[in-house]
């Protein structure tokens, strides 16, 4: 950014034009491939095809990604920030702010509500993730095996929600980990959504109740 001086005399930055109209063409291409991925799937869609429909040259997707691959991960990263800042889950504001809740119940409404969103961005392309990563092997390896990224938020989650007031003092972070785990899937939340027609806030309402039902003293 450049500075020039303010009504005050203070340097003041000035908006870095090209950078912010690159960040928009990056997201235009991201959010093109998602639509495309989605719709007719990995494989089946062409660079050509998702500068088309996001409206720029073929050669600017190659110039911002350098391949199909690239772009792909780039489409599972900004489905679950929902952004392409680069920001782990965890240092989210809605994360932090479900943490800092002073009740157990309350960090749980928070938090599935913050996942809620993020599951209703990453659930329709984990099918996706599942069969590109089967027929190319270079996709597997940008989601190497070890700790599973999911659980470890999960597990941050739960650390924080044992220490409050009203957690039930017989379940400990790990098990209480394992339940957000396992009921904020994104799995579970298609079978429920997808397969069953809930709407995500039923799935919502249905899921927190759940989760304070077996995390919580008071849950009535």
């Amino acid at each position: 950014m450049d500075a020039v001086k303010g009504s005050d005399g203070q340097n003041v930055k000035r908006p870095d034009k090209r950078a912010e109209r690159s960040r928009r063409t990056r997201e235009k291409i991201v959010a093109a491939a998602r639509e495309l991925f989605v719709a007719q799937g990995y494989g089946a869609t062409s660079l050509q095809e998702i500068a088309d429909r996001a409206g720029v040259a073929v050669q600017t997707v190659y110039f911002v990604f350098r391949n199909k691959r690239a772009l792909f991960k780039d489409v599972v990263d900004m489905s679950i920030a929902g952004d392409v800042e680069p920001v782990a889950t965890m240092d989210r504001d809605w994360f932090r702010a479900a943490c800092a809740e002073p009740t157990a119940a309350g960090q749980l409404r928070a938090h599935v509500r913050g996942v809620r969103d993020i599951l209703g961005r990453v659930a329709p392309i984990m099918p996706l993730i599942a069969a590109a990563a089967a027929t190319d092997p270079e996709i597997a390896a940008q989601w190497p095996a070890g700790p599973d990224p999911r659980y470890t938020v999960q597990h941050a989650a739960a650390k924080s929600l044992t220490s409050k007031p009203d957690a039930r003092p017989d379940v400990d972070t790990a098990r209480a980990a394992d339940l957000l785990y396992g009921l904020l899937s994104p799995e579970l939340y298609l079978i429920f959504v997808r397969n069953r027609g809930w709407s995500p806030g039923a799935w919502e309402e249905w899921t927190c109740a759940a989760l304070i039902a077996h995390l919580c003293t008071d849950h009535e």
